[in-house]
């Protein structure tokens, strides 16, 4: 959650956090196919196949530094289905494939950062709860910014650098294997 610390900050202002504590927010939520499938569904289904099932197999056959960057790559790919549906609502193929070209490399480096947090902690609850948190989260939108005025948006911007700094200062030692009793995976990082 700390690297999203500048769009944690955003939805503050924008009082959008006070949406969570409505209970119709929720009822509704869990009516929604589409809300199910984006936070619960597709997280789940993913992270199963993609970290427990596949991870574990590629790591005895490369070593683990490298599964984490392969791995990924089908992760990427298998979102590559996006293309159809961007065309399918009227963008052009160009378009689509720009859109498609920076889905595919923004959820390979998260498949990264969830190979990586699979195999730290030795638990797929890690990547399922990190999984949904950034869907939920979505890519920021740093575009927004511009509608806010000084000093809130040098606050925003220093918020969010605070975040990516704090995410990569904290990163390995909040994912030290001892501390998650990673056993399975202990001589990959000991």
């Amino acid at each position: 959650m700390v690297l999203f610390l500048g769009p944690i900050a955003m939805q503050f202002q924008s009082d959008f956090l006070d949406l969570y504590s409505e209970p119709k927010y929720w009822i509704s939520n869990f009516r929604n196919l589409i809300w199910l499938r984006n936070y619960i569904i597709a997280p789940f289904s993913e992270e199963l196949t993609f970290r427990a099932c596949m991870l574990p197999l590629l790591i005895q056959c490369f070593r683990p530094q490298a599964a984490i960057f392969i791995c990924p790559l089908f992760f990427g790919i298998a979102h590559l289905h996006h293309i159809i549906g961007c065309i399918k609502e009227g963008m052009n193929v160009k378009t689509a494939l720009l859109v498609s070209g920076f889905q595919f490399t923004y959820t390979t480096i998260f498949g990264a950062y969830s190979a990586f947090l699979f195999l730290r902690t030795g638990h797929f609850v890690a990547s399922l709860f990190a999984h949904t948190f950034c869907n939920y989260m979505g890519f920021p939108q740093f575009v927004e910014l511009y509608g806010y005025s000084e000093p809130k948006r040098t606050i925003i911007v220093v918020l969010c650098l605070v975040g990516f700094v704090l995410w990569c200062v904290l990163l390995s030692p909040l994912t030290t294997p001892s501390w998650y009793k990673n056993h399975l995976f202990w001589k990959v990082y000991s």
